[in-house]
């Protein structure tokens, strides 16, 4: 009966967690997740390079989609870290990233690598991995939030390891998009034409759609 009782609590504990709804979302990455206005390429909007609609971009699928699925629509902070994929070592994190660490999140969503410079030796993987660990580890705090750190959508074997790597070492989900820059028509170019090639190289609204729902697949059930 005791037994009983104690699988019942169990139970009940591990069903009240699953349930527990994120309040607020952090959401880090580069121009896939968040790109200002800049006429030069001509980018007229303010959310990520090159869905059709704010709501249509990855960052808002989400978020649309974990609302559904949690019955609440969490808080969210969209930040842009590409200068710390060009320049990670010496990254002053406390400064730069003092928004992101006082927001609390209790669900952290790492899209980088993207602009990472392809390392050419174990080393320069090596360094990597060690920054976005710093990186995540400044974050995450001494919380326990739940971490998803994406593979790159322009796949790269060693970056894709590094943030695996980086990811284990902070108990994170590693979430594999690596077959999503194989399939054209995840690609913004198959949907629009385009006047800069490189934001016609980014993943289009169907290309957001799929990652976003990589992403909600990852999470702890």
């Amino acid at each position: 009966m005791t037994r009983f009782v104690s699988l019942l609590i169990c139970c009940f504990f591990s069903q009240a967690f699953a349930q527990s709804p994120f309040q607020k979302v952090l959401f880090l990455g580069n121009s896939i997740t968040q790109h200002g206005p800049k006429p030069d390429i001509d980018w007229s909007g303010h959310w990520g390079m090159a869905a059709s609609a704010k709501v249509k971009d990855y960052v808002h699928v989400f978020t649309a989609s974990l609302a559904q699925k949690q019955g609440s629509t969490p808080e969210i902070l969209v930040k842009n870290i590409a200068d710390f994929e060009r320049a990670h070592q010496g990254y002053d994190f406390a400064a730069k990233l003092k928004e992101a660490i006082h927001f609390q999140a209790d669900l952290i969503v790492l899209s980088i690598g993207e602009n990472v410079r392809a390392p050419k030796s174990a080393e320069e993987k090596a360094k990597f991995q060690e920054a976005v660990t710093k990186l995540l580890t400044t974050l995450k705090g001494n919380r326990q939030p739940v971490i998803l750190v994406r593979s790159c959508f322009w796949a790269d074997a060693a970056k894709d390891e590094a943030l695996r790597g980086a990811s284990a070492a902070v108990n994170g989900i590693s979430v594999n998009i690596s077959t999503l820059g194989k399939n054209e028509k995840n690609f913004a170019r198959s949907e629009r034409p385009f006047k800069h090639a490189g934001v016609a190289n980014h993943p289009g609204d169907a290309g957001m759609a799929a990652i976003a729902e990589a992403l909600v697949h990852a999470l702890p059930k």
